[in-house]
């Protein structure tokens, strides 16, 4: 289940507003063997919001930016905050609001969330790349109009 976009909720760590939402169930595949979600499964996770943002919410297909359009988007700083554990079998909320965007950058503030209850926090920034020289590049047109509709 999704939800194009969600208000903040309270919590002890402000999130920018609007915020893009997915629903997720944790999976064993996502654990380790103490049973909890292991630390980097969520920047996998966090992946897949980025991924589902870019396509359902701006309206600009990131298989297509990666593939025919040959265009990346590494992240190239990363901060995370890790308040409480997840166990298989919960489910959560995944967030995606866009704190900032440069010439050939953005910000985005994701987080995961259980019953209002933060689990993780995240900030990354992300390049545009050409991914044949792998050399960074403008925002294309398409994808600064879309986010300048989302981010207002």
């Amino acid at each position: 289940m999704s939800h194009p976009v969600e208000p903040s909720s309270s919590s002890s760590t402000p999130v920018p507003r609007p915020r893009f939402v997915r629903e997720r169930r944790i999976r064993f595949s996502h654990c380790d063997p103490a049973g909890i979600v292991f630390y980097p499964q969520y920047l996998v996770l966090f992946n897949g919001l980025v991924e589902d943002w870019f396509t359902e919410h701006l309206g600009v297909s990131y298989a297509g930016l990666l593939s025919s359009r040959r265009i990346g988007l590494p992240i190239v700083r990363l901060e995370c905050d890790f308040c409480a554990v997840s166990r298989m079998g919960d489910d959560v909320q995944f967030g995606l609001a866009v704190e900032r965007v440069g010439t050939r950058s953005i910000t985005l503030h994701l987080d995961c969330r259980a019953d209002r209850e933060l689990r993780v926090s995240s900030r990354q920034v992300l390049v545009f790349t050409n991914l044949d020289t792998h050399a960074a590049i403008e925002i294309p047109a398409d994808v600064r109009a879309a986010l300048d509709t989302s981010v207002q």
